[in-house]
């Protein structure tokens, strides 16, 4: 009887489904062994995932029907606007320029806004709660353990230079942004070319070329065979892993109660080494809890806001919250749909497929 509880317990620890009903099988652990995952946060990515392809469905209508000249239009959904970060940045800093925020991509600055929100209380959980792009790189590395039995990594004089290039990558679209003035990033906002830059980043993926197609056909690749490859490459988590700096959550590890198995280590989309830290103050931590799920010992690693420890489901909970916060307060505040007309709409794409927009810069 003895023998038989101590392995009950054990399974439980290893992510078995415990019993509870929905809420416990909600918040256990998926995943084969050495790489357990906590299904709610797989669940919430498949949901945003899920809503970006509608969102997509949505907006190609829209565009359809504006290159017909079809009108009214089909509704706008102003979430796609979230596949323009850039944008989202020269909004936030033209909003603080100006003192009012513009109509022609808002939506891009309020989840641009609220991603580094996320970023400052709850770490780098954008990228790995909401992010469609995180969630597919999380698949495809999940396809290569399936396939490989393993992701692999990159020799160690290869990955600080390589986590080098999207603080690079950051740093241009800064300069890039800043060195213009008031008047002429203002100008920018407004012109041709910004006012569909929407519609012109969804043609670009329908109309891919020859070289689009090798550079994806390479990231999917690499995606496929290390763990967090996109990463490297991605500018908007290098701005919320800087951000995430100044957040009072973090993962700790207990050396009391930890047997420095090493499977923290082994899991960590990041490549860091939690299992030789106390705290994971890292800009690379996404604060996806991976590193939790997968600790055969209670209590031995947890997350922590303001030296206090949080529950997965509590963690979840402020994520999600946070997030449809900031969402459904954009709206009631009117800083979500854009002001451009359908008409305007429909004229600047005929346009575009006439002659194409050339960037102001």
């Amino acid at each position: 009887m003895i023998a038989l509880g101590q392995s009950r317990t054990a399974k439980s620890r290893l992510g078995r489904t415990p019993k509870g009903g929905w809420q416990a099988w909600l918040n256990a652990r998926a995943g084969r062994k050495g790489f357990k995952v906590y299904r709610l946060r797989l669940i919430v990515q498949a949901g945003f995932a899920v809503a970006c392809v509608l969102l997509g469905v949505q907006f190609s209508r829209f565009v359809s029907a504006a290159h017909r000249g079809v009108t009214p239009l089909p509704h706008r959904p102003p979430g796609i606007e979230g596949f323009l970060p850039i944008s989202g940045m020269m909004g936030f800093v033209d909003w603080l320029r100006q003192g009012t925020l513009n109509a022609i991509h808002p939506a891009a600055t309020m989840i641009f806004l609220l991603a580094v929100a996320m970023a400052i209380l709850l770490r780098k959980s954008f990228c790995s709660w909401i992010c469609p792009v995180g969630f597919l790189s999380e698949a495809l590395a999940r396809l290569g353990r399936r396939a490989f039995g393993r992701n692999f990594r990159s020799w160690k004089f290869l990955d600080i230079p390589l986590r080098g290039l999207k603080y690079l990558l950051l740093a241009f679209f800064a300069w890039a942004i800043f060195q213009m003035n008031a008047t002429a990033l203002h100008a920018f906002i407004e012109s041709p070319y910004n006012r569909v830059a929407d519609v012109k980043t969804g043609m670009f993926f329908v109309e891919l070329g020859a070289t689009g197609m090798i550079v994806l056909a390479v990231l999917v690749i690499l995606s496929v065979l290390i763990q967090g490859a996109w990463c490297y490459l991605c500018p908007y988590g290098a701005l919320l892993g800087l951000f995430s700096w100044l957040s009072p959550t973090r993962i700790e590890r207990n050396p009391v109660t930890c047997i420095d198995c090493g499977l923290c280590d082994k899991v960590c989309m990041s490549r860091l080494p939690v299992s030789r830290k106390i705290s994971v103050v890292s800009p690379e931590c996404t604060g996806c809890l991976d590193c939790v799920a997968v600790c055969p010992i209670k209590d031995a690693l947890g997350i922590k806001a303001a030296r206090r420890t949080l529950s997965f489901p509590a963690y979840a909970a402020a994520v999600l919250l946070l997030f449809f916060a900031g969402y459904f307060g954009a709206r009631v505040c009117g800083l979500w749909s854009n002001g451009i007309s359908d008409r305007e709409y429909v004229e600047r794409v005929q346009e575009d497929a006439r002659a194409g927009y050339i960037h102001p810069m």
